[in-house]
C-alpha cells in the first residue's frame, strides 16, 4: 500500500489510473474497491458471509440489528468502521474473508446490519419541491438535512417489540409530539457523518426546549434524532448545533418550520 497501511484498495486503483492517464492512457476510474463486475446487495453479502459471525455475535462481533452494540463503534465514524473491516480486526479477516468485496459493499453491509429490523418511518406526502430546499443547508463542509415526522405516524407503523418501541425512550404518548431528525453528510466526500455530537433547540417566541439527539437508523440510513413537543399550525425556529471531530468550533444550522 505504498508505505501507507491506511490507504484503501480503491484509492490505490484510482492513483494507478491517474498516473496511467497522465502518461497518455485512457483508463476509466474505478467506482469501488476491487471493482466487481456484479455489485451484490448488502442483504446478500450479510446473509452469505457476514452473518456467519454477526448473526450470533461469534467472537464478540456486534449482532445484526442490535443497535446498542453498533452505536459505540459508529460513534468513531463510519469511515473508521469501514476501514477496520477492510483491513481486518480481531478475529475478523480483511474484507470479512471475501477479498473481492468492494469498499462500497462493505459500507453498505455495515449500514444494513445496523439498520436490520428497523421499521421504516413513512415519508411525508409528496409535494411540489421549492427551487431551494429550506431543510438542507451546507455549513463548514457539512451538509445538514432536517426531517420532521409526527409521532402519531411512527406509532401507527410501529409494531410492539420493534426497535422503535425503545428508541429515544419510546414513542411519547399524548398529542403534539414530533420526531426531529438531523442527517449529516460530508460535503466533499459525500459520506455519512456518524461521529458527531448533535444538539437541537426547538423554540418559538415564548421559549424552547434543547435536547441531545441520539444516533439512530431509519429509512436505510444513519442519522440523529429525538422527540419534541410542538403546537399545531405554529411557527418554530429549529437550531442544530453540531460538533464534528476535526472541525473547529460548533456548526450551527437554523431552520424555520411551521407545524401542520
Amino acid at each position: 500500500h505504498g508505505g501507507s497501511p491506511g490507504v484503501s484498495d480503491i484509492e490505490i486503483e484510482r492513483a494507478i489510473v491517474y498516473m496511467v492517464n497522465q502518461s497518455g492512457g485512457h483508463w476509466i476510474e474505478p467506482i469501488g474497491g476491487g471493482t466487481p463486475d456484479v455489485v451484490r446487495t448488502s442483504e446478500q453479502i450479510v446473509q452469505n458471509q457476514c452473518g456467519k459471525c454477526h448473526q450470533t455475535g461469534l467472537g464478540g462481533a456486534p449482532k445484526i440489528g442490535e443497535r446498542a452494540e453498533w452505536i459505540p463503534r459508529l460513534k468513531k465514524g463510519l469511515d473508521t468502521l469501514v476501514a477496520s473491516a477492510i483491513h481486518g480486526h480481531g478475529q475478523m479477516p480483511a474484507r470479512g474473508g471475501l477479498p473481492d468485496l468492494s469498499d462500497q459493499e462493505i459500507r453498505g453491509s455495515i449500514v444494513y446490519m445496523f439498520s436490520y429490523g428497523v421499521a421504516q418511518i413513512p415519508a411525508p406526502a409528496p409535494s411540489l419541491a421549492p427551487a431551494v430546499d429550506p431543510y438542507h443547508k451546507t455549513i463548514a463542509g457539512t451538509e445538514v438535512y432536517l426531517g420532521i415526522v409526527p409521532a402519531d405516524a411512527i406509532r401507527a407503523t410501529k409494531p410492539k417489540g420493534t426497535p422503535e418501541a425503545v428508541m429515544h425512550g419510546g414513542v411519547p404518548s399524548g398529542r403534539g409530539y414530533y420526531h426531529v431528525n438531523i442527517s449529516l453528510v460530508d460535503s466533499k466526500s459525500k459520506v455519512l457523518v456518524t461521529e458527531a455530537e448533535v444538539k437541537v433547540r426547538v423554540a418559538d417566541a415564548l421559549g424552547g426546549e434543547t435536547k441531545s439527539l441520539d444516533l439512530m437508523s431509519a429509512s436505510n440510513t444513519i442519522s440523529y434524532g429525538n422527540y419534541f413537543r410542538m403546537v399545531a399550525r405554529h411557527p418554530y425556529t429549529i437550531t442544530a448545533e453540531i460538533r464534528r471531530p476535526g472541525t473547529p468550533g460548533t456548526i450551527e444550522a437554523k431552520f424555520d418550520y411551521k407545524t401542520p
